[in-house]
Formats: structure tokens, C-alpha cells, sequence
């Protein structure tokens, strides 16, 4: 009965929560020990225990005396309040109005959103709107009574918190770090941790370069509205190199667009001005179509890699349409290519190349199966309209393409499965040359037709520990043996041998170069899946050919009439340990190929590896063996601290090419980064140089957490 009169009462003086939003008024609840009204007064005083529930606001104090006559609370603690908004203020006196948007609290302390909090002698609250906090200490780190000094805080003669804008005031601010004062500032703004987007500057990177000198890149994020906004970062270094980069970014009700660049005054080029721009967007067309578009430009080919944009040696802008369904498939896409490499001439290499596709997928009602109809055209254009050199540096060509394909499956009581497989593509050239080049290429038509028949075996058995899965494949392929003769080719250069497509019926990547003659393909694959949470993997696979026919370069170990044993083998153990190593030799165990890629991920540790051995191939462009070995690592030191490094290194130049290490402190109210790397290779546009890079972030401004539990600091004794 006490919470229901006392409910009444409050009714009409209580409009709204403690420090949240103003909302609904709603009839509050009492909860105490003793309720007494005065008599002849308009005075209310509640003792022991007492809490009050209003609009999602718990109230919590030792006593509390309301006057009627001047409408204002005076609050005993210790006092806790938790209103709706994750805000809990906690203090040891208050005196407030009825309506709780004014007033005086003392010895308090705020908590936002469970990550910032401000301990303040005095906190005023006016207007419904505004805190005011006198000789505050802002922090979002765990405190400790054996040790109270943060690893941060800000310690500020008045704060002001505009709960309408969601932003904090600090008046002569101290950055301090475990209790050594950093930086001073007499006025200071940051959002609150509500605010998920806010105009400001972001937190500062320090970064060295070699041929850069010492800078620091200070971002500043501006809103453009709910859907857009821009960050412009200024980079100014010691050894005079002026850099503005800027990011934009929207989204649309039908897509989303992103546009990063920079540019910038160094003396490292002889150029007056140097730049990139990078900008791409997706959006929905209707219809089930999505459209794409991809714009990469750079003032110099030594500029995205000395300044850390991007590793990239090839830009491609590209404008894309495409629909994908179950059965369908339609796209086209427009690209231009151009080369940062040293010793490529753009005017010679393909730098426009457009394709558009379609493919549709059907049951044929007499045959049974799967059928496949597709047609291309492809095109693509050099610059140059003469060759000197007499190698095709100036041809132009477009091709039309057309296929057909089919395949059933027949599967025998005993589990052995019958494949029949046929298909046929048209591919029709239409090339432009100068009359220097040579040899000459004249338009043509090239027919290239397929049949086969597959005979697969899966044998399963299901142990005790493990369950076993053994599945020999051989497949008869026919074809013509024509070898192409009147077509140059130009994108089947780098042909691929692995398990994916032991089975196709051509191992090139393109149209210019399609295997043709006949063939036997053998596979065999074997896995073994512990019930215990492993799994084994294992294919060996073989080409056996009638005729000779040299469509391969030997690196790729398809050529001769045996082709080179593939054997791929892969070891996954739970989710923290892969093993997957793929090669290609001979029957003298002489090695074309091989690669290896192991990750291994723990709570301590990350480990990530991969080595490649590639033979020499000119065609490929490789006139060297390729022997490269790379390596990322982390570990993990303590709770708070973990350690990086990386390292490529090249064995058939004997030397490093890459190397870095790292160092990272986390908890949950900052996190730092420091590395250090080193770039050794060197080319006509960049030089050999290192870079170092520090970055720290505060949590506890914004709605961006740092840490979890698992960083969170612990209080010992």
C-alpha cells in the first residue's frame, strides 16, 4: 500500500528518468522499509532500502525526502541509478527536482555504457539536457584498489555532457598514462560511447620511411548524413613530403559506393604532384541484375607501393553487369589493364579487354542429364598501331564462342558410377594487325570436339575409429588432334595441374589454346575422417596420351605422352591445424611443382607458412626457378600483450625480401601497435627502405569497444 500512495505522488512530479532522454511519464514505484508522511506539511520522507522503478529507471538510495512545496529530492546514499540508456550514476548525496532534470550531486560517478566512466566531486544537472562535472577523471579502464592508477585518463577541470548531441566537453583536459601527464589541451570534444558516427578527428598514426622521414596522419571523419561520410587524413614527414588522402563513402537504397585517394608533394619523384584514386561501388539493377564498377588510377608506378596503399603491380578498372540464378547465368564486364611493372609497355599489352556471357543449364527431355549451352564474346585492344619487333605487340582481336555441352550419371547397385560426357565449342577470330607483324594470323573458325566415358568407384567403410573413403576414377576422353595453329595464343598461357581438374576436358585456363587428343585420365582419392576430429586427405592423379601433340610447357608437367604424377595431399586437425601440400614430378622424382601451405591457430599462437618451387619456364615468363618461402606468425605472451612477425624469403637469389615484427598491447580500454618492416627488393620506381608504424586507440569515445573479457585487466588480492 505504501508503493501504491507513494506511486500517486510521484505521478505527478516525476516526468521523466534520471539522466537518460526525456520519455513517457509513467507512475513510479516505491519500494521501503518505512514511508511517512508529515503532517500539516507536503513532505515525504522513505528510509531503508528504498527504490524507485520509473519508465526503466531503477532508483536506488538510503533515504529520500520529497517537498511538495518547492518540488525538490533530497537523496541520502550511497545512490545508484540505472536508466534505460546503459548509463549508471552512482553518488553519495544528491539534491534534485522533482522532475529529476536539475540538480546538485556529490562525490559521483557516471559510467556510459559500460566502457567510459567519469568520478567527479560535483555533478549539476540542468535543463533536462546538460551534466556538468567539476574536477572530473575520465576513464575506461578497470580500476583496481591495490593499484588505481589506469593505464590512461583524462583528467579535466569541468565536463560537460549534452545528452541531445550525445557529445562530451572537456574544459583544460591532461592526458595522462599511468598517472604521467602526456598532453594538455584547453578545450577538448569527444562522442559519447552512444554515438556510432560523429564529426572529429580520429585517433593518430605514427609512421617512418626511409626515403619518407617521420610523419603523423591525423585523420578527421566528417558525417554527411545517415548514409555518407568522409575521412581526411593530412600526413605531413620530416624530410618534406605533404600528403592529403581522403576516403568517401554512401549508401544508397540500391547499393553502396567507396572512393579512396590521396595526393601528394614529396622530393622522392621528380614529378610536381603525385597521386592515386581508387573507387568502387556496387548496386542492384532490377530484375536480379547487379551492376559493378571498379576505377584504379596512379600518377606513378612507385607511388602505391612506397606510401603502403597497395601492393598491386597491375591496375584494372573494370564496369560489370551481371544475374546468376539456378539455371542461368548473364554478365558482361568492360576492363582496362594497366602494368606498374618495370619493363611492360602498355601500348603493347591488351589494356582493353571486354567479355560478355551467357549460359543456360537444362534437362534434356529424350537424353536425361545435365545440359549446358554458353556463348561469348571476348575482345581486346593495344594501343600500338605498329610492331617493329615482328612478335604481335599490336594485334587486336575478337572472338566469338559458342558450346554445348552434356553429361549423365548412371549409378550401379554396387555403387559403381557410369558417366557419358560430350561437348563441343566454336570459337570464330577476328583479328587486326599491322602488316609487320609476324607471323601473320588470319580469321578463322576453330572447332574443338569432346566425348567421354567415366567409370568412379566410391568404397566406403565406417570403423571404429574412423571412417574410410576410397574412390579410384578413370576416364576415356576423345577428341581431334589438331593443335591450333592459326590462332596466337594469348590467354592460355599459364596452365594449371592440380585435382580440380584432372577430370575436364581441358587443363587450359583460356580459348586460345584447348586441349585436344586422345587420353586416358587417371585419379585416385583417398580420405580418412577420424571420429576423434582429424582428417586426412590424399589424390594422386595421371594423364596417359596416345599422341604427343606439345601443347604444354614443361613446368606445368602435362607435356609427353605420360603426363607427370599430381599428388595433393591435405591434413586438417579440428579447427586449428591445415597442412596442404600439392606437387608435380616425374617418374625420376624430379620436381616441376610444388607448394606447400600449413596454418596452425591456437589461443597462444598463429602460424601461417607456404612455400612454392616453380621451374623455370620461359613461356611463363619465368626465365629463373622460383624457390620462395613466407612465413606469418603471432603469439600470444600474456593476457594483454602479443607479438607478430613475418618473413618471405628467396632462396635462388639467396636473400630476404620482406621482413617485419610487431609488438601489440591490448586490454579493455586501449590498444597500442608498434612494427617495424623492411622492404629489401628494389626497382627503377621504388627503393629498398623501412617502414615503422605506431597506432593507439582509446576505448570508451563512440561505439567502438577494444578487447573483451579476455583482455580485461584483473585485480589480484
Amino acid at each position: 500500500m505504501r508503493a501504491a500512495l507513494f506511486g500517486l505522488f510521484l505521478a505527478a512530479s516525476f516526468a521523466a528518468p534520471s539522466f537518460g532522454q526525456q520519455q513517457d511519464t509513467k507512475t513510479a514505484s516505491l519500494v521501503a522499509d518505512s514511508v511517512v508522511f508529515a503532517n500539516g506539511t507536503q513532505e515525504l520522507q522513505a528510509s531503508g532500502n528504498v527504490e524507485i522503478l520509473q519508465n526503466g529507471v531503477r532508483l536506488r538510495a538510503q533515504s529520500i525526502t520529497y517537498n511538495g512545496a518547492t518540488d525538490t529530492l533530497v537523496i541520502s546514499g550511497p545512490i545508484y541509478i540505472v536508466d534505460g540508456t546503459d548509463t549508471l550514476i552512482a553518488a553519495d548525496f544528491a539534491e534534485l527536482s522533482g522532475d529529476l532534470q536539475s540538480g546538485v550531486l556529490k562525490s559521483a560517478r557516471v559510467v556510459y555504457a559500460q566502457q567510459l566512466q567519469l568520478a567527479a566531486a560535483e555533478v549539476r544537472r540542468t535543463q533536462g539536457r546538460y551534466t556538468q562535472f567539476y574536477k572530473t577523471v575520465a576513464s575506461s579502464c578497470h580500476i583496481c584498489e591495490t593499484n588505481p592508477v589506469p593505464l590512461w585518463e583524462i583528467r579535466s577541470k569541468r565536463v560537460v555532457h549534452d545528452s541531445t548531441e550525445r557529445q562530451i566537453y572537456f574544459d583544460e583536459a591532461t592526458l595522462r598514462v599511468l598517472g604521467v601527464p602526456v598532453f594538455y589541451t584547453p578545450y577538448l570534444r569527444l562522442p559519447d560511447p552512444s554515438v556510432e558516427r560523429s564529426n572529429g578527428f580520429l585517433f593518430p598514426e605514427l609512421r617512418s620511411n626511409g626515403d619518407l622521414g617521420v610523419g603523423v596522419r591525423t585523420p578527421y571523419f566528417f558525417t554527411l548524413g545517415d548514409h555518407a561520410d568522409l575521412t581526411l587524413t593530412p600526413w605531413l614527414t620530416t624530410k618534406g613530403a605533404r600528403t592529403l588522402e581522403a576516403r568517401y563513402r554512401q549508401k544508397f537504397v540500391n547499393g553502396e559506393i567507396e572512393i579512396n585517394g590521396a595526393v601528394t608533394d614529396d622530393n622522392v619523384s621528380a614529378l610536381d604532384t603525385r597521386s592515386y584514386l581508387f573507387a568502387d561501388g556496387t548496386f542492384a539493377l532490377g530484375r536480379g541484375f547487379t551492376g559493378k564498377f571498379d576505377l584504379e588510377l596512379v600518377s606513378d608506378p612507385g607511388y602505391l607501393l612506397l606510401y603502403d596503399y597497395s601492393n598491386k603491380d597491375i591496375l584494372d578498372s573494370a564496369i560489370s553487369v551481371d544475374r546468376a540464378s539456378r539455371d542461368e547465368y548473364i554478365g558482361a564486364e568492360l576492363i582496362h589493364y594497366k602494368s606498374l611493372r618495370d619493363g611492360d609497355d602498355n601500348r603493347t599489352l591488351p589494356t582493353v579487354v571486354g567479355d560478355a556471357t551467357i549460359v543456360k543449364r537444362f534437362v534434356p527431355a529424350q537424353l536425361g542429364g545435365i545440359a549446358t549451352l554458353a556463348a561469348q564474346a571476348h575482345g581486346h585492344y593495344r594501343r600500338a598501331d605498329t610492331d617493329p619487333t615482328n612478335q604481335g605487340l599490336s594485334r587486336d582481336v575478337v572472338r566469338i564462342t559458342t558450346s554445348a555441352e552434356w553429361r549423365r550419371d548412371w549409378v550401379w547397385k554396387n555403387g559403381m558410377v557410369f558417366a557419358a560426357e560430350g561437348a563441343v565449342f566454336i570459337d570464330g577470330y577476328k583479328i587486326r594487325q599491322p602488316r609487320t607483324t609476324a607471323p601473320t594470323f588470319d580469321d578463322t573458325v576453330e572447332v574443338t570436339p569432346y566425348a567421354a566415358l567415366e567409370w568412379r568407384w566410391p568404397m566406403l567403410r565406417q570403423g571404429v575409429k574412423a571412417n574410410h573413403l576410397l574412390e579410384p576414377v578413370v576416364q576415356v576422353v576423345v577428341s581431334n588432334n589438331n593443335v591450333s595453329g592459326d590462332v596466337d595464343n594469348e590467354d592460355s598461357l599459364l596452365a594449371e595441374f592440380d585435382e580440380a581438374n584432372i577430370f575436364e576436358f581441358s587443363r587450359a585456363p583460356g580459348a586460345d589454346n584447348r586441349e585436344v587428343g586422345n587420353r586416358i585420365n587417371l585419379g585416385l582419392t583417398y580420405t580418412r575422417e577420424s571420429h576423434d576430429g582429424w582428417k586426412l586427405g590424399f589424390t594422386v592423379g595421371r594423364i596417359l596420351r596416345k599422341d604427343n601433340l606439345g601443347q604444354f610447357s614443361t613446368s606445368t608437367g602435362l607435356t609427353g605422352s605420360k603426363s607427370d604424377w599430381l599428388v595433393a595431399a591435405q591434413l586438417k586437425v579440428g579447427e586449428n591445424f591445415d597442412l596442404i601440400n600439392r606437387a608435380i614430378f616425374d617418374d625420376q622424382f624430379s620436381f616441376a611443382r610444388n607448394e606447400m601451405r600449413m596454418g596452425w591457430t591456437t589461443d597462444e599462437f598463429q602460424l601461417a607458412s607456404t612455400y612454392a618451387w616453380l621451374e623455370a619456364d620461359a613461356g611463363e615468363g619465368r626465365p629463373t626457378d622460383t624457390s620462395e618461402w613466407a612465413f606469418e606468425g603471432a603469439y600470444r605472451v600474456s593476457r594483454h600483450w602479443t607479438l607478430s612477425s613475418e618473413l618471405r624469403y628467396d632462396f635462388v637469389n639467396d636473400r630476404t625480401t620482406e621482413a617485419g615484427i610487431g609488438v601489440s598491447y591490448q586490454n579493455e580500454c586501449a590498444k597500442m601497435d608498434l612494427s617495424v618492416s623492411r622492404r629489401f627488393t628494389t626497382s627503377t620506381s621504388v627503393s629498398a627502405t623501412t617502414d615503422l608504424n605506431l597506432s593507439v586507440q582509446l576505448a570508451g569515445f563512440g561505439a567502438r569497444g577494444i578487447g573483451g573479457a579476455s583482455f580485461a585487466r584483473q585485480c589480484n588480492g
